[in-house]
Parts: structure tokens; sequence; C-alpha cells
């Protein structure tokens, strides 16, 4: 029962916890299982002493034995993870970790609901948890229709087609547009805060669900944003006159203004951690206003920090005061003359060949050598090898696409591209997924893959896909004596960036070539005696 079956078989015994039913994965997890696994790391479980996902020390199947344990609904304990010798086995699906708290009260039962032979009644096999507008015993999700419903149908049917879902994906689809549409008005739209109550206890997406209803015109998008409510609760700590002129500057760096452009979301998060500690103590100090700070304000606060912080930190306040300058909130702006001093240059060492050697044996699947090969070979970012389509790829004339500049493709490249696009059309034949790589979440849809994805066969390693980028860059600057025009020219990097790079390369060719000249050596000159 717990033997490993075929990836590509639908049902059998899940290898973690042992239920018999349909798979997910390559692995033949049960779905409860493969999200276990996929967010939990895998060590001795300290129940079963098996190695595989554990959380707070113990594997799925042990805390599925220590609900059984646990009688009386009360919370689970120490004692109750004690090995049983056995295991209670299970169907897919029928077992839960949730709900070992206490008991919910149960009110006054109802009337039974006596039905008459003589009625025909399509009886359902009632699933866990309760339905939302409708009777669950005679629920049967195709049997309810409405305008709203019919359309967003269409709309799913149009995507299914367009994007190669697969008959389970649309079933589920189905139910969710079911379970949301059941009674819904003309002119009612579904709140987005709504539906993850609603679907996720049916193990339904969330997010599919909501993109047809976007399409179909009867989404409300009422999410809040976490920086919006970081910046919310942060403010809140500021004097009125004061937090209305950063809420000013932060919503114009992140929407972007009249000459002004937007920043990327971290950019605004990172230069509003700089700066709150700094308004904190200039509201300590009674300050209601930007126009009381002073250089002399600027310089105290952050002179005393590290030269990276200080250098982010004053990055942040000239942003800050420039745009509230620019805006007529300040008159003058104090962080000007406040000079950061020169950065630092880091010198950047090269990977040793048994850090590679780890990285190139931990890219085990196609998709994780083509990453390894992209950012080894052609210098790509995590981000841009993400957002690599396939119109990106010329094997015809051997040319790669990066960031706009085309590139010769090298052999060992286009072998191991070869091999992906293989794989990549078995595995997913019906995908109209236009990005390069692609996983079981993506190929259902037109989104990248997570940056989490990509790199996790490289994680705890040293030669992560971004030092293997950086090295290769470095390397490329050895090799040419430290040419700067060389390297902008080759990878398409700033100015400033390909002087970083020869500047560290002529320090790194000094100091070896001084390390082997005879003649800064102590040994004495001329010939030795015997």
């Amino acid at each position: 029962m717990a033997g490993r079956i075929r990836a590509d078989t639908p049902i059998g015994s899940c290898p973690g916890c042992f239920s018999w039913g349909f798979s997910y994965g390559s692995q033949s997890y049960c779905r409860a299982c493969y999200d276990f696994v996929r967010r939990y790391r895998s060590r001795e479980c300290e129940g079963c002493d098996r190695i595989i996902a554990i959380k707070k020390g113990y594997c799925r199947l042990c805390w599925l034995q220590a609900g059984l344990t646990a009688t009386g609904g009360r919370r689970l304990a120490l004692e109750d993870f004690k090995p049983a010798g056995c295991w209670q086995l299970s169907l897919a699906g029928m077992n839960r970790l949730g709900n070992t708290g206490p008991a919910p009260q149960i009110s006054a039962a109802e009337p039974a609901l006596i039905l008459d032979p003589a009625i025909g009644t399509q009886l359902e096999l009632r699933a866990p948890g309760e339905s939302r507008h409708f009777d669950a015993r005679h629920w049967v999700a195709a049997t309810i229709v409405n305008d709203a419903l019919s359309q967003t149908r269409r709309i799913a049917a149009e995507l299914a087609e367009t994007r190669g879902w697969n008959s389970r994906i649309v079933i589920e689809t189905g139910r969710a547009l079911a379970v949301v549409l059941a009674d819904h008005q003309a002119g009612d739209l579904i709140a987005w805060s709504g539906l993850s109550a609603t679907l996720h206890s049916r193990d339904l997406s969330v997010t599919r669900t909501a993109q047809i209803l976007d399409l179909a015109g009867l989404l409300d998008d009422d999410r809040i944003s976490s920086f919006a409510a970081l910046r919310r609760e942060r403010l809140q700590l500021l004097p009125s006159p004061m937090a209305a002129d950063v809420e000013h500057w932060l919503l114009t760096r992140s929407k972007g203004g009249p000459r002004s452009r937007p920043r990327n979301e971290h950019t605004v998060r990172m230069n509003l951690n700089r700066v709150h500690p700094l308004l904190l103590d200039w509201a300590g100090q009674d300050y209601l206003h930007l126009r009381e700070v002073t250089a002399t304000d600027v310089v105290a606060a952050t002179e005393f920090l590290p030269s990276t912080r200080r250098r982010q930190t004053l990055t942040a306040l000239r942003s800050l005061f420039g745009h509230c300058k620019k805006t007529g909130r300040i008159f003058r702006d104090p962080t000007r003359g406040v000079h950061d001093g020169q950065r630092p240059l880091i010198l950047i060492q090269p990977l040793r060949p048994e850090e590679i050697d780890q990285a190139t044996a931990a890219a085990l699947t196609p998709a994780a050598r083509l990453a390894l090969a992209l950012a080894a070979v052609h210098a790509a970012r995590p981000k841009t090898i993400r957002e690599l389509h396939l119109d990106d790829v010329d094997l015809g004339n051997r040319r790669l696409t990066l960031t706009g500049r085309a590139r010769p493709l090298d052999d060992l490249t286009r072998t191991l591209l070869l091999a992906w696009l293989q794989h990549r059309s078995l595995r997913w034949p019906g995908t109209a997924n236009p990005h390069l790589i692609i996983n079981q979440q993506t190929a259902m849809a037109t989104r990248a893959v997570s940056e989490n994805w990509l790199t996790e066969s490289c994680r705890g390693l040293t030669a992560t896909l971004e030092a293997l980028r950086v090295d290769r860059q470095l390397e490329e600057a050895l090799t040419h004596n430290g040419d700067p025009l060389h390297l902008a020219a080759v990878f398409g990097i700033d100015d400033t960036t390909a002087i970083r790079y020869a500047t560290i390369a002529r320090q790194l060719l000094e100091t070896t070539a001084e390390q082997h000249d005879p003649a800064g050596s102590r040994e004495p000159k001329g010939q030795n005696g015997p």
C-alpha cells in the first residue's frame, strides 16, 4: 500500500499519508500531501523516522494519527504523537489536519426531513463543508442555471480551450462558478474578499474564479495590498501634517505623477522602512511638519549608520524632501549638500570549481539545468529567465534574445534547450502559456513561474543563480583584462556596472600577478648553492 506508483498513474497510494485516491504531481501524492510537501522542508520525522516533509517535527501522517488519538475534540498534546506501531488508512480527501480545537456547539436538532419515495430526487454524497446558498443534500452543480452563470461558463470554456486546461480544472472551475453564482441577482457584484472563505474549504481556485468573474464584469476587487495596510499603519504614528506629506510622496512613488515614473513596490517599501524611524524620532522632538527638519537633523540621524544603510537612508530622504520641495510643501531641502561618501568597492571573488559542481549536481530537472546554463553562460538574471518567451528562442539561426539583446546560442545551451522543449511538449502538449519555462501551476495559465520555484534547486548553495550570473560577468572581465566597453557590449549592462566589474577584475589581476612575481619574493637572487 505504501509503495510508490508511477508518476503517470492517476489513482494509487499516496507515499505521504498512505491514503488511496487520485494523485497529484510527479511523485503521486494526494492533494493534501502535495500541498504539505510544497510548504514544508524534508527532514526526519520524530514519530515515524521517515525522511519526509515535516511540520513542527512531525509528518502529515503522524499529525493525522495524533488527531485520531486526541479524543473529545481537545487540542493536540505531545503525548498524542507517540508512535502507535500502525496507521489508520483512509481514502484521499477524507482526512484533514485542522479542527483540533474544542468541538463547536451544536444547535437544537431540526425536524428530520422525510422524503417521499415517489418523488424523483437525485441525492448526492455530501462532501466535507456546508453549501453556501442552497441545500447541500440536493446540490448538483450542473442543474444550477442563471444568466450570470451561463455567461461565466462560456468564458471558462473559451479559456479552457485557449489555455489547454485539463478535465480536472474544467470540472473544478465549473463547481466554483456554481458555488459563487448560485443565487446571483442581476446587477450584483461578487467581492473578492468573500471568495476565499467560500472556495478554499472546497479546495477550489480563488484566482482562476476571480479572473473569470472579472472578465464577465461581475468582480468587485476589494483587496487591500499589504503595502497599503503597512503604509496606513505607520502613518498613523506620525503627526497629521507630516503624515500627509509622506503619504503624498509614497503615492507618487508607487503610482507615478507629473514627470515621475512609478517605482517598484519593493523599492517604495524599502524607502519607507529607511525614513520611518527617523520620522518617528523627529515627531518625538515635537516636529509637526517636514519643513521643521534641518540639515543638522539629517546629519545627526544618519552619521552613525552603517555605510550601506546610511546610503540607502540618504537616498530615500533626498527623494522625500525633493518631492516636497518640488510640490511646494517645504521651503528648503535639508538634504542638499549632505554627502554619503564614496561608495566602497566590494571585491568579488570568483566561484570555486567545487561550488559550481555542487550547483550543477543539484540541477536534476530539465528546467533547472536550462536555468543554470542561462545564468552561468549568458549571465541572465532569474527575473529575465522567468520572463523568457518562446519567441525569444531562434533555434534555426542559433540566436537567443535576452532583455531585447540578441545573443549567439552556444552548443551547451542549445542542447539543454532542446531537452527542455521536448520535455515541455510531452508534459503539457496543450498549454498556451507563451513563456519558455513553465510548471504544473503555470501551464494552465499565461503567467511566468515564481522566482521561488525557479531558484529552488540552488537554494542553500553558494553558487546560486544570481551568484553564477555575477561570476560569469567577472570571468568575462578577467579574460579581457578589465575592459568595460567589452562588458557593456556583451552583456548590455550600464556604464557604471561595467566600470565596477572592470575595476574589480584589474585588482584581482594585479593581486594574482604580485603573488607570482619573482621580484616580490624573499628568496635570495642568483644561483642557489647545493
